[in-house]
């Protein structure tokens, strides 16, 4: 393992400038600022980055991406007496596991099935629909254009699904009503023909 070198503290972040710094390890810096915070690496700890987990720039924010900087640096985080690593290692392997799977499994080698991925979920719901017209954003009754007892659509057609769980649509945009009762608004992914939408004008 090289010998990393202490680094000066980030004077600004891809979050803002922080409130507060704490080099974790030579190199690694855990930044706080009003808006956000995560991990900031140096040059030489990107580098060192394993290539699974390694993003594009050094900024690893504090509700995902530090899993990875976390993971990648377990067995030297450890040897230094962290005393936040016993706290941080299940959760960061359950973070990783379920919102970067693919970078989970490449760099574990374990593979992760979608009961342990909110994003595998997400992928296998969009996946199911893909080629059927799904709803992109619903509107109560209190909308002018939608009756009493009815759930105002509108939807598109469901191309692709990305490796984060995000959807792409295509095509024109339609505009439907369903009965209030069969849409589910707390389901990854409603199809106008499962939930019986009727297309308006």
């Amino acid at each position: 393992m090289p010998a990393f070198t202490s680094t000066l503290a980030p004077f600004e972040t891809l979050w803002g400038k922080p409130d507060t710094a704490t080099e974790r390890l030579p190199g690694i810096w855990d930044v706080s600022t009003p808006s956000h915070g995560g991990f900031v690496l140096s040059d030489e700890r990107q580098a060192a980055m394993p290539e699974s987990l390694r993003l594009d720039g050094p900024s690893y924010e504090k509700h995902v991406d530090w899993s990875l900087v976390v993971l990648a640096f377990e067995a030297e985080l450890r040897r230094s007496g962290d005393r936040l690593l016993d706290i941080e290692l299940p959760l960061a392997h359950q973070t990783a596991r379920n919102w970067r799977p693919a970078r989970y499994a490449a760099f574990t080698g374990t593979a992760v099935e979608p009961r342990d991925s909110y994003v595998l979920r997400r992928q296998a719901a969009y996946e199911a629909q893909i080629g059927r017209i799904v709803v992109v954003s619903a509107f109560g009754d209190w909308a002018d254009w939608v009756p009493k007892g009815k759930v105002g659509l509108i939807g598109q057609r469901l191309r692709s699904v990305d490796h984060l769980g995000f959807p792409a649509h295509e095509g024109p945009q339609h505009r439907a009503l369903a009965d209030a009762d069969r849409y589910d608004s707390g389901k990854t992914v409603n199809a106008f023909d499962d939930i019986g939408a009727e297309l308006i004008a």
